[in-house]
């Protein structure tokens, strides 16, 4: 993360009422959202639905288009970013309609260099939990700060809402993300070649991957990419798709999606594969997993 670098950044404080709907898809902007109060979903792609409580962080580093609406809201019946940020003043927007009240910071942030390598093994998502409805300990400074910047827009406030974006992007890859878990990804995201297969399987879990179909992407001999992924990563290339997989099959377990759906997801030909591969994993069943979660 050293050599990126981040450009100017911009947040809003939303205040909304059910049903509401916000899409974010302006080119070359990476999403970073608090929830404050209330809850809503984030929406990526078709069926990717992440739940988020008051005091969680979501961050998409990718600069995927996206959309956050309260729950259970119509995502075609959503109003742009953009048009929004139109109708404010002194960084503050309200919107929706009168339900269930939301307190969002919306921010979005951009890197200098777009081309850079490590971006595109980032993940798609971030997610960062609070903690009965309270901010991570770290971020509440964060917070506070872009708080007070959007509100006041002063000179150098977009200087200063870089950097601060750039903090919380860090510390939030370092230390935050229980999806990718593993500590040498990043430093996987200095190679290019490595930065190149990981994001191949990051986009793609389900796919049949072997250690030469991802060689082969990337334009390395299998030895030569087997050892530099190991010596970067910690582990070998298979064993962090595995590990991958059954981190997501728990957050789809987790939310609800059914046993063959998942197994599909996580590219399993049979349930019975699934569940033999994910107890060796969890300790338990995919079911005890889940009602474990539920309790």
């Amino acid at each position: 993360m050293r050599e990126l670098h981040f450009a100017a950044a911009g947040y809003r404080r939303l205040e909304l009422a059910a049903p509401w709907a916000i899409s974010f898809s302006q080119a070359g902007l990476r999403g970073i959202h608090v929830v404050i109060k209330g809850r809503c979903e984030a929406v990526f792609g078709e069926e990717d639905v992440e739940p988020l409580d008051a005091g969680d962080l979501i961050i998409a580093p990718r600069a995927d288009p996206h959309v956050l609406r309260s729950p259970g809201a119509l995502k075609s019946a959503n109003v742009p970013a953009a048009e929004l940020a139109t109708q404010t003043a002194a960084g503050r927007i309200r919107s929706g309609g009168e339900g269930e009240k939301t307190v969002i910071l919306c921010g979005a942030f951009a890197f200098r260099d777009a081309d850079h390598p490590a971006l595109a093994g980032l993940p798609r998502i971030v997610h960062i939990r609070g903690s009965n409805g309270r901010l991570p300990k770290w971020l509440r400074g964060y917070v506070e700060a872009l708080l007070v910047e959007a509100t006041d827009e002063g000179p150098g406030s977009d200087v200063v809402m870089a950097r601060l974006s750039g903090a919380i992007v860090t510390r939030a890859l370092r230390s935050g993300l229980e999806s990718m878990d593993n500590p040498g990804w990043l430093r996987g995201l200095q190679d290019p070649a490595i930065a190149r297969a990981l994001a191949t399987l990051h986009e793609a879990y389900g796919h049949d991957w072997t250690i030469e179909t991802l060689a082969r992407a990337v334009g390395l001999s299998r030895a030569t990419f087997a050892a530099r992924f190991r010596d970067l990563v910690g582990e070998a290339p298979m064993a962090y798709l595995f590990g991958c997989r059954m981190r997501q099959a728990s957050r789809l377990l987790h939310e609800g999606k059914s046993l063959g759906q998942v197994a599909e997801a996580v590219g399993y030909s049979s349930e019975a594969a699934f569940s033999t591969a994910f107890s060796r994993h969890a300790g338990v069943s995919p079911g005890q997993f889940r009602k474990r979660k539920d309790l």
